[in-house]
């Protein structure tokens, strides 16, 4: 089962960016613009990470920190342009696990996030985000797909499934958990779903589909991305 996390942050580029690429290394994303929407999704969506930033149209985020620190532990990971000193020391006595200055890198929110995740127990190695394999180039980063060095096009579904393949390449990936993380919780006995959709991506990233070389199905388990 995917980690969930909440984004709340209003700039619309930065939100997109952070939630494109939470996505890509495994975390369901759920999105927030405003301190009430966030207080809404904190009562009902029960996320495993908030991504916070401060200057919401609203109010500020740091009463977040404080409403989430009355009732949980979860990790929060601020985000903000705000530099001073005395801010942070603010926040992170609030309650806050680590503060992030922009402009920030995605590769170091992601390791944050990992960090403050480790804290409470729950270890995460780097996701996988580029398979190779003879004659099959994976980014998911880019979101592109090359055989033979000429690029795929892909439906959004049939890359959600291969990018979860890929998270896990060598390994096998069951029918529950492919269901459940690509479709949804209530999907997982729509195993009709994963045979067309495997299908498909058969038809074009194998060189014969009858006898794949890259996915691999285990009878009666699930799938596995091949890695060697």
């Amino acid at each position: 089962m995917s980690l969930k996390v909440l984004v709340v942050e209003d700039d619309r580029e930065i939100r997109a960016l952070m939630q494109s690429s939470l996505a890509v290394e495994g975390f369901e994303v759920t999105t927030a613009v405003s301190v009430s929407e966030a207080s809404a999704l904190l009562r009902h969506a029960s996320p495993d990470v908030v991504v916070l930033d401060l200057g919401l149209p609203d109010g500020d985020g740091a009463v977040l920190v404080r409403e989430v620190r009355r009732t949980s532990a979860m990790p929060i990971v601020v985000v903000s342009a705000r530099h001073q000193e005395a801010q942070k020391i603010e926040l992170l006595d609030a309650g806050a696990d680590d503060y992030l200055t922009k402009p920030f890198s995605v590769g170091e929110l992601l390791a944050r996030i990992r960090v403050a995740l480790r804290h409470r127990g729950t270890a995460l190695a780097a996701a996988c985000t580029r398979h190779e394999l003879e004659d099959l180039r994976i980014d998911l980063e880019t979101r592109r797909v090359e055989r033979d060095g000429r690029v795929l096009h892909l439906t959004p579904t049939e890359f959600a499934l291969l990018a979860r393949l890929v998270r896990s390449a060598g390994r096998v990936v069951t029918h529950r958990q492919l269901l459940g993380e690509v479709w949804g919780a209530e999907f997982t006995d729509h195993t009709h779903y994963l045979r067309l959709y495997m299908a498909q991506l058969r038809a074009k990233i194998e060189r014969n589909p009858a006898e794949p070389r890259h996915l691999l199905t285990e009878t009666g388990v699930g799938y596995r991305l091949a890695d060697e």
